[in-house]
């Protein structure tokens, strides 16, 4: 079993915004024992979020969204992405939990406002920190049953800046992408390869036994 004991010493929050930057003085159990020396630790509060890869099982399909991220294109200032690097990343649906909202409910919205999708099944996969040595930030992934014979077109909502183009694409045409290093968002290319590994059974629950899923 790890340790538990973890002391405060001192927590304020010197900014703010968008995003909530905490820093920390503390000290924390040791596997051998005792405790550690004082560690100080600038913490990000940015929410928890919900993603979904959306997949219509009956016309195995994806629905799949692109959209541009300032910080990817802020990324090519760095030496290790190549000049023709698009910021405008292909990734599933996401988003940030908002106040009393479960991480279902937030997929299911999410997959209106972005995707025009409404879910009908949820199939939980797993959570994870998507940064812990910085970040407080969890995310919970589904993969979510939908119709996607009319999914195409630009959503989002405009007043939070979104323009977000909805597509489809087959289980082996995504892959590809995930080969060729076309997807780049951590989410996203988990889900699919979750997919690769679990979707024909997942294909199973939903066209096999009525579409509940477990």
């Amino acid at each position: 079993m790890p340790p538990k004991e973890v002391e405060i010493i001192k927590k304020s929050t010197p900014f703010k915004e968008y995003l909530q930057v905490d820093q920390y003085q503390l000290r924390h159990a040791l596997h051998e024992g005792g405790l550690s020396h004082v560690i100080e630790r600038e913490v990000i509060e940015r929410g928890h979020v919900g993603a979904v890869l959306l997949y219509d099982p009956n016309l195995d399909l994806f629905v799949l969204t692109e959209q541009f991220r300032p910080p990817a294109f802020a990324a090519k200032a760095s030496p290790w992405w190549d000049d023709d690097f698009s910021p405008w990343l292909i990734e599933c649906v996401a988003g940030i939990l908002e106040d009393g909202e479960s991480p279902e409910e937030l997929c299911r919205r999410e997959s209106l406002e972005e995707a025009n999708c409404m879910v009908s099944d949820l199939h939980f996969i797993y959570k994870y920190f998507s940064s812990p040595g910085c970040l407080t930030e969890s995310i919970f992934l589904y993969c979510g049953r939908v119709d996607a014979s009319n999914a195409s077109g630009i959503y989002g909502l405009r007043e939070e800046g979104e323009d977000i183009r909805v597509f489809t694409a087959t289980p082996e045409e995504t892959y590809q992408m995930l080969d060729d290093g076309r997807i780049v968002n951590s989410m996203t290319m988990l889900i699919v390869q979750w997919f690769q590994l679990n979707g024909d059974k997942l294909r199973h629950i939903w066209l096999g036994e009525g579409g509940q899923s477990t």
